[in-house]
């Protein structure tokens, strides 16, 4: 084969590989900082507050309000979307509380909460507090 030809072949065998990129090697939104929540459920609505630390594509940080109390939270951040975890103990028991949501251009983040795999669940919309 010649010199052009091999290098026609890497050159479409490479971009043939980062088609397959996984997102994590995205650009990703930042979510860290404080933010305050709007929580819409059968239940009413509630206004947790949520302090995130990023690195990379992961999160950690603390997570507070009056119905769930004060927990630990993880999470995972794909480009401008976002899911958040942790467990809350509620009448005794630990139930799972899950947050996803996709951050717009006017930096609001928005979208669904469900707690206890479903037995309730709600919408969300929060904004990051600034310093």
């Amino acid at each position: 084969m010649t010199g052009s030809r091999v290098r026609s072949i890497v050159a479409v065998v490479l971009g043939v590989a980062l088609v397959g990129i996984p997102s994590s090697l995205e650009a990703q939104a930042d979510f860290a900082g404080s933010w305050t929540l709007s929580v819409t459920t059968d239940n009413g609505v509630t206004n947790p507050s949520l302090n995130l630390q990023q690195d990379g594509v992961r999160l950690t940080g603390r997570y507070s309000s009056e119905a769930l109390g004060e927990e630990n939270v993880r999470g995972l951040v794909d480009g401008n979307d976002v899911t958040i975890r942790f467990n809350a103990s509620m009448q005794g028991q630990s139930i799972p509380v899950v947050y996803r949501g996709t951050l717009d251009a006017d930096g609001r983040l928005t979208g669904t909460i469900v707690i206890a795999d479903g037995m309730l669940s709600g919408t969300f919309t929060a904004t990051r507090q600034r310093p």
